[in-house]
């Protein structure tokens, strides 16, 4: 599996790090080792001290698919959920400036958390989601699927004109505004749909 991420697609989260505009959903992928096994706490890795949070609703991929078209997207996946992809904001900050890849940022071994799966016939609608991020109890993020600049249909079909995707691949949608660090024994709890979606202790 993999997972495929989406920068850049909540304005205020661009607003807030000076990035521009996109014309097109920004992409980028995680392998399977990034993700953080269920109930372990997220540790700061050896390489940086600076780890953003970033929360997102997230999408599994439940069947075979290549130039799927938008209209067809709602039948590739039945499931949502919520993650954080952390971020190693500076290391992500320097690899910019020089034009290089983001993968040392993002794509380090326990980077990517996912959270609880729900059917999504369980929502009344995929595009007023609403979801958050509580760190020590104080809400740090708060978004709403009706802000994105691309709906999920949409980067459904957007990504599959360049990579196939599988059954078991995970999408992660974009995070809104709010990001910020983590530190040790803080406690990160996401919501979707005022339900707890996930819980994990930094380390």
């Amino acid at each position: 599996m993999k997972i495929v991420c989406i920068g850049r697609n909540y304005t205020a989260h661009i607003n807030e790090l000076q990035n521009e505009k996109p014309k097109h959903p920004v992409l980028f992928l995680k392998p399977d080792t990034t993700i953080l096994q269920r109930n372990q706490p997220f540790f700061i890795p050896h390489f940086t001290d600076d780890i953003h949070y970033e929360v997102e609703v997230l999408v599994k991929i439940e069947k075979l698919g290549k130039h799927i078209e938008p209209q067809f997207a709602h039948k590739y996946y039945s499931q949502i959920g919520l993650g954080i992809d952390f971020t190693a904001r500076t290391v992500q900050k320097e690899l910019k400036e020089n034009g290089l890849p983001w993968e040392k940022a993002k794509a380090f071994d326990g980077s990517t958390l996912i959270g609880e799966w729900y059917d999504k016939r369980r929502f009344d609608s995929l595009e007023k989601l609403s979801f958050s991020l509580e760190k020590n109890g104080e809400e740090v993020q708060l978004g709403n699927t009706e802000n994105m600049l691309w709906r999920i249909d949409e980067l459904i079909s957007y990504c599959s004109q360049y990579f196939t995707l599988k059954i078991g691949d995970v999408l992660f949608t974009g995070t809104p505004s709010g990001v910020g660090p983590v530190a040790l024994e803080d406690q990160l709890v996401g919501y979707l749909e005022g339900q707890q979606a996930f819980s994990v202790k930094i380390k």
